[in-house]
């Protein structure tokens, strides 16, 4: 199945029906197809050919995402380029994956330009929205193609929809933590598992409306293609404003939505949430990073027992493990409090299992790297056949992730691997810690590193960010986390910040916080000895 594929199935159960939908213009099933299908055109008389890489350079944008389905269309393979990235990175990720063609947004034409120089093999470059004398203006670019119009059985004449193309259906950069970030291949496969993974493990009552606020280039964007295959609409939010958000959920009479869990505790605390109309969400999905579990049960109440987790990594989108709405209460309708920090259960398409070192499953209980079996994981890494032999060793995809499943197989991410602390010889998961911080009521968010330390090896360091309310005392916290963990994991340090530093999709980005850290105190080191 390719991505286009999740466009024409929706549009055989309705053409008509609004598809994408950005503030009060809509296009239909059939207008998207008809507009993905000229692109589709102008690729092919522009020398792209099946298996060649298109990059997309845009904030959340209905024509920019109908280019997508374009690039399926031809048999390109679609490179998601993140506008927040710097120049140099996403010059990297279009000169590693080879990109033949970018299409992007005026606004960022300054990036673009930047990224230009010493890319040869982009040969072809086109503006959105604008004509810049770098770039082909996008409706000059679209009549140079053959015009291609669509049969009342939408898909059946549409060009590329039987070209059986190559498997590959779109690279993904995964930021990279050091050195040249890898690039996720993902095939048809991939996508139409984490497809069905989706209508299996989530609610779907009608035609869904999904509205989409975090970036089209990550989680929001993969999800909306099981939301296509049921003929459902796309809310498409250009940034990230929780009162349009809201407002939005109540005028388009949403059905579901995602968002990071640092954007749903700003959500928390928002003055329109309360007066809201909510009533319409079947399914409000959390993901991309460990939610509080106190922070959980608030939005049961305050948003309505709608939430819903997903568990995933760009080597295998979204759906290693799920938890439906109703996987979170108790059979009695009371709050299932015990499994609210897990991951949920493995997808019915998906086999999890927890490793040792030495490439040995584990039994229930027992703590170690999660690893998973499913045609759901990745074909690979682009160009990069040693990094692939290693997170695929002893037959399994390495997570990176530290877990463990209960007797009732619910997965618990404990830390990822590489954030685990040593202190006192006694191994310490980050993540640990910081659902005891967030479970004190003036703690917004935070995040816990470890830092050296002649005594201990590594000492537990917390950065917390307060909301509003009293705020309380380093020692106030550290006694708070102590009283639920024991003193080894309590923080040996705790500094207050105004704001925690995040990826483009809400993550806390440790790195950055543990470079900062570790600065001040060498400069205090040295001003000690001076």
């Amino acid at each position: 199945m390719k991505l286009v594929d999740h466009l024409d199935k929706g549009a055989s159960l309705g053409p008509d029906a609004p598809c994408l939908t950005a503030g009060d213009e809509s296009l239909s099933y059939r207008q998207v197809q008809e507009l993905s299908s000229r692109v589709a055109g102008a690729l092919a008389a522009a020398g792209v050919r099946p298996g060649d890489k298109v990059a997309i350079l845009s904030a959340n944008d209905p024509v920019a995402f109908t280019c997508v389905f374009g690039i399926s269309r031809a048999g390109a393979v679609w490179c998601p380029i993140n506008p927040r990235n710097a120049a140099q990175e996403n010059r990297d990720l279009l000169d590693y994956f080879d990109c033949r063609c970018l299409i992007f947004q005026e606004s960022f034409g300054g990036l673009v330009e930047q990224i230009l120089p010493g890319l040869p093999q982009l040969t072809t470059v086109v503006c959105l929205d604008g004509d810049p004398a770098y770039a082909q203006e996008f409706q000059e670019w679209l009549a140079a193609g053959p015009d291609h119009a669509v049969s009342d059985l939408p898909g059946s004449d549409l060009p590329g929809s039987d070209l059986p193309g190559p498997e590959l259906a779109m690279i993904v950069g995964t930021g990279g933590t050091t050195g040249r970030p890898k690039g996720v291949m993902l095939t048809g496969a991939n996508l139409e598992t984490m497809t069905a993974a989706t209508l299996m493990g989530y609610p779907f009552d009608g035609r869904p409306v999904y509205l989409a606020l975090a970036p089209l280039t990550h989680a929001a964007g993969v999800l909306c293609f099981p939301i296509m295959a049921l003929g459902g609409e796309i809310v498409i939010l250009s940034g990230p404003d929780l009162g349009v958000f809201l407002a939005s959920i109540a005028r388009h009479r949403v059905t579901h939505t995602f968002l990071p869990p640092t954007l749903i505790y700003m959500l928390l605390g928002h003055p329109d949430l309360a007066s809201t109309e909510l009533g319409s969400l079947q399914c409000f999905w959390y993901g991309a990073a460990p939610m509080s579990a106190a922070r959980l049960e608030e939005s049961l109440t305050a948003i309505g027992p709608v939430m819903a987790q997903l568990f995933g990594q760009t080597e295998a989108p979204m759906m290693i493990s799920t938890m439906s709405p109703q996987d979170h209460f108790n059979p009695d309708g009371t709050v299932a409090r015990h499994r609210l920090s897990s991951a949920g259960r493995a997808s019915p398409l998906v086999t999890v299992a927890i490793m040792d070192d030495g490439g040995h499953l584990v039994p229930q209980g027992s703590r170690g790297e999660i690893v998973v079996r499913s045609s759901l994981v990745m074909a690979g890494y682009y160009k990069n056949p040693e990094a692939t032999a290693e997170v695929g060793r002893y037959g399994w995809h390495h997570t990176g992730d530290i877990g463990y499943l209960d007797p009732d197989n619910y997965l618990f991410v404990v830390d990822r691997a590489k954030d685990m602390i040593i202190t006192g010889g006694f191994n310490v998961y980050s993540a640990e810690v910081e659902q005891a911080l967030m479970a004190h009521p003036a703690v917004r968010d935070c995040a816990v590193v470890g830092l050296p330390d002649e005594k201990w090896g590594e000492r537990v360091t917390a950065v917390v960010q307060l909301g509003t309310g009293d705020p309380p005392s380093a020692e106030e916290l550290r006694a708070f986390v102590k009283a639920r963990l024991g003193s080894v994991k309590s923080p040996k340090e705790i500094d207050f910040w105004t704001e925690l530093p995040r990826s483009t999709v809400g993550k806390v980005l440790k790195k950055e916080i543990k470079e900062v850290l570790l600065t001040r105190a060498a400069e205090a080191a040295r001003d000690r000895i001076s």
